[in-house]
């Protein structure tokens, strides 16, 4: 069996690629949730969902030849071309798990256990096919570098677990270690993370750059306890300073991980460490992911390394700039029926491009600079985004920051920033104050064109 991540904002289109690219055989999914009917969806894609009869959820669809199976949960009467999924549950008898047993003793290592969907910014997304070894190694290790095989931890998971930072980095792990989950809402809330903690005297956070923006800036925080946390993990985009110093300043946060991964390395590459002070962790993403060791036929193998390379392929000294490259126990099997994709992004030999440009410090620390599509060439000068976002993000009066590149008949590209404000600060700054503030500290060709403005997408990056 392959667990097969879904979008729950999936559009009809968007559902079908999802299902018939990886040849799904059964759909698991609640009816709706706030404005989306998924029931509605699938029907819009399989219009023979609508013509079974109410509990039985076989399905023979021309346009999802392989899917048979819809399975819902959450309702208390029978759904029209749906099993119901508590039914499924309790109808299990002796025989089927014995059938389960069986099948126990047939899966290894190393096969797929999770087809994850790529982001897809730029046409469909593609299929990421992680395995058992994959999965239960990294997010094991990523335990091991937060202690959690010390401490026992009372965790607000928020986010989303069609991500691996969710499903792997929160679940699996906590899971390895013993640890207890608190989910604070069905989907991404800022009310009932602050209830959660509050109520369940939860002790470690996790969430994106953008999530704990929300937390820090919310007015909710004045009437919640939230002395009972200690720490957390942020990661899933770039994590600038001057959130991470409010983060710890704020909401207590003493043990902080900045963690930076990719979902086609299951996910975590580099992550801080226990041992470093907190305000030191913050300066950059951390150290390479530890070894797993182990000895085959005689042969020693360790399943973890890290490359930054220049534009010929050829390892950077310390302190200079390439792109991240990783290989070890974290690499995807490759692309769900995707040679092209998977030839251009996994060498023969396992290395996996991720597309960052990054360096590494004399201590082995990692600094993430950007991805090398998103870097800006204006004029024949190179700028990297993060550069603008660290600076922007440190001003008192900014919440969040994100910079990009737009064209222009002159340079080809120029750079614009999206800002958004901190709430008691909305209609007292205005573009020209920002592009004040910016002179001196930033040079004069990073910061022409700024705007105002609120974005986010669905992973709540």
């Amino acid at each position: 069996m392959i667990q097969v991540n879904v979008n729950p904002y999936s559009q009809p289109n968007e559902l079908q690629y999802a299902l018939d690219k990886v040849k799904v055989s059964a759909l698991v999914m609640p009816t709706s949730h706030k404005h989306y009917n998924y029931m509605r969806s699938l029907i819009e894609v399989a219009p023979q969902v609508a013509a079974g009869k109410a509990g039985n959820g076989s399905l023979r669809s021309r346009d999802l030849p392989d899917l048979r199976h819809v399975i819902v949960f959450g309702e208390e009467e029978p759904v029209k071309g749906a099993w119901d999924f508590d039914e499924i549950l309790n109808g299990a008898g002796t025989l089927d798990l014995r059938v389960l047993d069986n099948a126990e003793t047939k899966v290894k290592p190393d096969d797929p256990v999770n087809i994850q969907y790529t982001s897809g910014t730029t046409g469909y997304p593609k299929a990421c096919t992680l395995t058992h070894f994959n999965l239960l190694n990294n997010s094991y290790m990523a335990g091991t570098r937060a202690n959690w095989h010390k401490e026992h931890h009372i965790i607000c998971l928020n986010t989303p677990l069609y991500h691996t930072f969710g499903c792997v980095t929160g679940v699996l792990n906590a899971l390895n270690h013993l640890q207890t989950c608190v989910f604070p809402s069905v989907s991404y809330e800022v009310p009932p993370i602050f209830e959660a903690i509050q109520e369940e005297r939860c002790t470690f956070l996790f969430g994106t750059p953008t999530m704990y923006t929300d937390l820090v800036s919310s007015p909710l925080m004045k009437n919640y306890d939230v002395g009972s946390v200690r720490g957390g993990y942020i990661g899933g985009a770039p994590c600038p300073t001057a959130l991470c110093e409010r983060m710890i300043n704020e909401l207590n946060m003493k043990d902080l991980y900045i963690a930076y991964g990719s979902t086609e390395l299951s996910p975590a590459v580099v992550m801080s460490s226990s041992d470093q002070p907190v305000l030191k962790r913050i300066e950059n993403v951390g150290h390479v992911m530890p070894h797993c060791e182990t000895v085959y036929n005689l042969r020693r193998i360790i399943h973890f390394q890290l490359v930054i390379i220049d534009e010929m392929g050829h390892a950077v000294p310390r302190g200079e700039r390439g792109e991240l490259c990783a290989r070890g126990y974290m690499t995807m099997l490759g692309y769900w029926e995707d040679d092209e994709s998977t030839r251009k992004d996994l060498t023969r030999d396992r290395w996996y491009h991720t597309g960052d440009t990054a360096s590494m410090n004399e201590d082995g620390s990692v600094m993430i600079v950007g991805r090398i599509k998103d870097m800006i060439c204006r004029g024949g000068e190179n700028i990297y985004p993060t550069e603008i976002e660290h600076y922007i993000d440190h001003l008192p009066y900014v919440a969040d920051a994100h910079v990009i590149g737009v064209p222009d008949d002159r340079l080809g590209e120029v750079v614009c920033a999206w800002i958004r404000l901190r709430e008691e600060h909305k209609g007292k700054i205005t573009p020209e104050d920002i592009i004040a503030d910016c002179k001196g500290k930033v040079s004069f060709d990073k910061h022409q064109r700024l705007f105002q403005w609120s974005m986010r997408n669905f992973a709540f990056k």
